[in-house]
């Protein structure tokens, strides 16, 4: 019981020190975004450019997405969850058909990179208070730290994807 107390107060005394995050609500579970979004983003990047060209039409099975389309899909649900949450779409983000339309491997990587990139500086905006403001996405209620949880959780659903999609075409993950 008194290792418990113990803790306890360490626990808090090191949330009350001064030199904690800038925003009161982005401490606790969301002081590990920053970095958690700059792992998973620097994996997609440099898993999307180990996978050769000619691999980015293959897909699986018919009817299940190709590389390239798992790349759009994470760039364009990226650009997507983050416009709910306040940032604006881009201009040449015109429909999800981009999807099925870009796949050239370099248009692909540069659309990633855009939409990760967008995601850290929409994070970096936020002010006290923004995560729990209150948004509507597809009809249901939702708030601006479900979405970023939403954004950091589908990307990493989908990087197990393409690590499988690499490793069913012989290719290893550079990590």
């Amino acid at each position: 019981m008194k290792l418990f107390v113990v803790l306890l107060l360490a626990v808090t005394a090191s949330a009350q020190q001064t030199d904690a995050p800038r925003h009161d609500s982005l401490k606790g579970l969301w002081q590990g975004f920053d970095g958690e979004w700059g792992h998973v983003s620097r994996q997609l990047i440099a898993l999307a450019e180990a996978i050769p060209p000619q691999k980015y039409g293959w897909r699986p099975a018919p009817g299940v997405r190709s590389t390239s389309e798992v790349v759009m899909h994470i760039a364009i649900d990226n650009f997507w969850l983050l416009s709910a949450a306040g940032p604006p779409m881009p201009n040449d983000l015109t429909s999800n058909e981009l999807e099925k339309s870009v796949t050239r491997k370099a248009d692909v990587i540069k659309w990633l990179s855009r939409s990760l990139e967008a995601v850290k500086m929409g994070r970096a905006s936020l002010k006290s208070g923004d995560l729990g403001r209150k948004v509507k996405i597809e009809g249901r209620d939702a708030t601006v730290d479900g979405l970023y949880l939403r954004i950091i959780i589908h990307a990493n659903e989908h990087m197990g994807q393409l690590i499988a999609y690499a490793r069913m075409n012989g290719i290893a993950p550079p990590w």
